[in-house]
């Protein structure tokens, strides 16, 4: 899945998949890893590759996002690339088409959110997206699931015959810990400003389960600047409170077991910008 920022891909993952495996969120740049959810059919199996959204980088943390995507091109049997129908084809779109050409990739291109563009906005960016050199368009929903299913067939018949990769009903091979930061952060995206989500991440420190079967879990939720500790925190804690009992119910019904969560607030000065720290926290170097 390719495309660029608050696009639709997480969502589009999940639909595919059927359950939630990654994200999502209105806030650009949710997904900051390359994330694999798996579908299972008749006869076939689709390993899809969630990318973070393709952006003008500004940090070392955006330069390293940027590489991560361009490096699952090369991996790739098939590229679903997204297009959101209520936006103009931008700068963006095409230098991502420009990428994909170069790469040689077999491509679909998914024109997403035909729930919220009108009949003029859908056929206009299809007509504007026909420009490029791949062979399938598809008008599609995401969050509804309109037209998913044709643009699964097409992806099945694009995939050469191999092994079954995964065991029936595995539906991600992400760690338990990068799910559980992952959902963390998702309920802090929902609360947040525009400016401080890119700001934010969430490292899972510990996990360990009690012999009452009770799941602790300790994690840190890490900001940038002191000011944003006390965004995050909210007044009396309210915001903190919020988003980690709303984070703890998901992951009781993800674990099925009683959770004890405990988050922390921690400032990690520029984190976005220090090479050694985003090693730390798992972003990989190009």
């Amino acid at each position: 899945m390719v495309g660029r920022p608050n696009v639709g891909k997480s969502t589009l993952v999940n639909q595919m998949v059927g359950s939630k495996v990654t994200i999502t969120s209105a806030r650009p740049q949710t997904t900051r890893n390359a994330i694999r959810g798996v579908v299972h059919g008749e006869g076939y199996q689709i390993v899809l590759v969630d990318t973070p959204g393709l952006h003008k980088p500004r940090t070392e943390l955006g330069t390293r996002l940027n590489s991560l995507v361009y490096g699952t091109l090369a991996e790739a049997d098939v590229v679903i690339f997204l297009v959101d129908a209520t936006m103009p084809v931008g700068p963006g779109d095409r230098l991502i088409s420009e990428r994909l050409i170069a790469a040689g990739a077999d491509v679909l291109v998914a024109v997403n959110k035909v729930d919220k563009a009108t009949r003029e906005q859908t056929v206009s960016q299809l007509v504007e997206a026909s420009q490029w050199p791949f062979e399938h368009y598809f008008p599609i929903s995401a969050k509804s699931g309109e037209g998913v299913d044709d643009l699964v067939d097409e992806v099945v018949a694009r995939l050469p015959e191999g092994p079954q990769y995964y065991p029936d009903g595995t539906t991600t091979d992400l760690p338990e810990a990068i799910v559980i930061a992952e959902i963390v952060r998702e309920k802090f995206l929902d609360r947040l400003n525009d400016e401080l989500p890119h700001a934010l991440v969430v490292r899972v420190e510990d996990i360990e389960e009690r012999d009452d079967g009770i799941i602790d879990i300790a994690a840190d939720v890490i900001v940038e600047r002191n000011s944003q500790r006390g965004i995050v925190i909210g007044k009396g804690g309210t915001l903190l409170g919020a988003a980690g009992s709303e984070a703890r119910h998901e992951l009781e019904t993800l674990l099925g077991a009683r959770v004890n969560l405990r988050l922390q607030v921690v400032v990690e000065r520029d984190w976005q910008r220090r090479a050694q720290l985003l090693d730390r926290l798992g972003f990989e170097r190009s």
